[in-house]
Parts: C-alpha cells; sequence; structure tokens
C-alpha cells in the first residue's frame, strides 16, 4: 500500500499534508499522535471509507478507487474502534461474515469457512466463546473476537484501530506478540494504532508519528520514537529508559511543561 502527496481534513484544520508513505510485506507499522490528530481518519481513508482530500492511495499500484469492492476486502482488513452490536449474533457468525469476499455466489457458509473462522477465535483464545451471543460477552472478550474477525477475512494488510483497547495485560501483549509473527512469518502487513508506546515499540518495525498540524515522520522505529519527536508528537515530555535490549518510555517527571 502506497500513499501519494495524501492531504485529509478536517473543517478548516489539515490533519495530514502530503503523506508519501509506503507499507510494504512483513511491515508492522504504528500510528502515534495525540486526541484529534487523524490517526482514525487516515485509517478510514487507508481502508476506502473516507475520501482523501488531496492525493491518492494505492494498493499494488492501483488507485483504491479503481478496486472492486469484493476484490479489495480479500487485499485488507478493518478493525474500527469500538462497536455496536444491535443483533444476538454468536461469536462464531460474527467470525464467519468475513469470509463473505471469498463466498462468490454461495449462501451457506462452507467448511472451509469453519475452518478458517475457528481457527481464527483460537488464536485469539475465544474459541470456547464462539456459541456465545456477541452481546453477553465482556469488552475484552468482544474485542478478541472482533480482532479474530479481522484475521479471518485472511487479507495480507491489516488496519486495526486500538486492537489492545479493552484487554488486559495478558491479552495485549498476546495479541500484540500474534500480529508481530504475522508479519514475520506470513509477510503480512500491518498498520495499528496506538496510544501504548511501550507495546507499539515491542512489535513495530515502524512508527509514523502524526503532529496533529499536517506534518508527519515516518521510518524504522529505534530512528522515529526518539524522545525529541515524541515529545514533539504527543504534546508532553518523554523519557526514555533502556532496560536490557528494552526501551521503556516514561512521561517525563517535570510537570512544568509547556
Amino acid at each position: 500500500m502506497q500513499t501519494i502527496d495524501l492531504s485529509l481534513d478536517i473543517g478548516s484544520r489539515n490533519l495530514v499534508r502530503n503523506l508519501n508513505w509506503q507499507v510494504e510485506a512483513g511491515q508492522c507499522w504504528c500510528v502515534i499522535g495525540r486526541n484529534g490528530a487523524g490517526k482514525s481518519t487516515l485509517l478510514r481513508a487507508l481502508v476506502g471509507l473516507r475520501r482523501p482530500d488531496g492525493g491518492e492511495i494505492r494498493m499494488q499500484g492501483k488507485a483504491l478507487s479503481d478496486w472492486p469492492l469484493t476484490a479489495l476486502a480479500r487485499e485488507r482488513a478493518y478493525l474500527p474502534q469500538g462497536r455496536n452490536d444491535a443483533f444476538g449474533y454468536r461469536a462464531i457468525e460474527t467470525v464467519l461474515a468475513a469470509r463473505h469476499p471469498y463466498q462468490d455466489d454461495r449462501y451457506w457458509d462452507a467448511e472451509s469457512d469453519y475452518q478458517v473462522a475457528r481457527a481464527s477465535l483460537r488464536a485469539l483464545d475465544v474459541e470456547a466463546l464462539a456459541e456465545r451471543d456477541v452481546r453477553t460477552l465482556s469488552g475484552g472478550e468482544r474485542q478478541r473476537v472482533a480482532i479474530a474477525a479481522a484475521l479471518a477475512q485472511e487479507a495480507p494488510l491489516l488496519l486495526l484501530d486500538e486492537p489492545a483497547s479493552a484487554l488486559d495485560l495478558a491479552h495485549q501483549v498476546s495479541v500484540m506478540e500474534l500480529l508481530a509473527r504475522l508479519c514475520r512469518t506470513q509477510r503480512k502487513s500491518v498498520v495499528l494504532v496506538s496510544h501504548d508506546l511501550n507495546l507499539a515499540h515491542g512489535v513495530a518495525t515502524h512508527a509514523l508519528l502524526l503532529m496533529g498540524d499536517g506534518q508527519w515522520q515516518a521510518g524504522p522505529v529505534d530512528e522515529v520514537m526518539n524522545a525529541g519527536s515524541l515529545s514533539a508528537c504527543l504534546g508532553y515530555p518523554i523519557d526514555i529508559v533502556q532496560h536490557g535490549r528494552r526501551r521503556i518510555y516514561l512521561p517525563a517527571e517535570d510537570m512544568n511543561h509547556e
């Protein structure tokens, strides 16, 4: 996936200006920025749900707008922030819905669809909840079912808006490790929004910082996720502590920041 001079606006405010950016196979990108910086707006544009205000988004060299919807659904999967379950679907049915791009004219789900759906639920540690009404699940359980649905879509590109939200610590770590493993072993590409700098740095290969005024920085995590850039991006001073091979990101103790 590639953006060429991409610009995104909200009213008179410029969120992203002239973004020239490419996501390649096997890369895991974390999108970082303060509230309102345009992270979710960018993901919606990348998935094709929001028209750019300038520039172009391409998938495999072809403009996103030129892709047939079913074919595009086989190329990228999207996990939005939050959801409202109005109907009492079982968890397995929620995940099976992600198999629609592969069903052509079939009315019923095939056994192969069930196999993919159950494997995805198993990967997120929610296979035991397959027959449960999604409205009876906890927030964290429902989030893992939603991630399972994104996996079941079997797209090479995953666009995930705060996938670790509502998860307990153990599942935050396991989900992030799963995403990193998919990039490493299956050469999937992942673009995720996260406010947790430590989780993000632990799994991401690259970072895109949205500065909130149209400016941006992009590159390998160890180059981009430095104290100066993150402090400017988040509007708060950030300290970095080296612990063995790990970087730990902390809010600076000095509360007299501007």
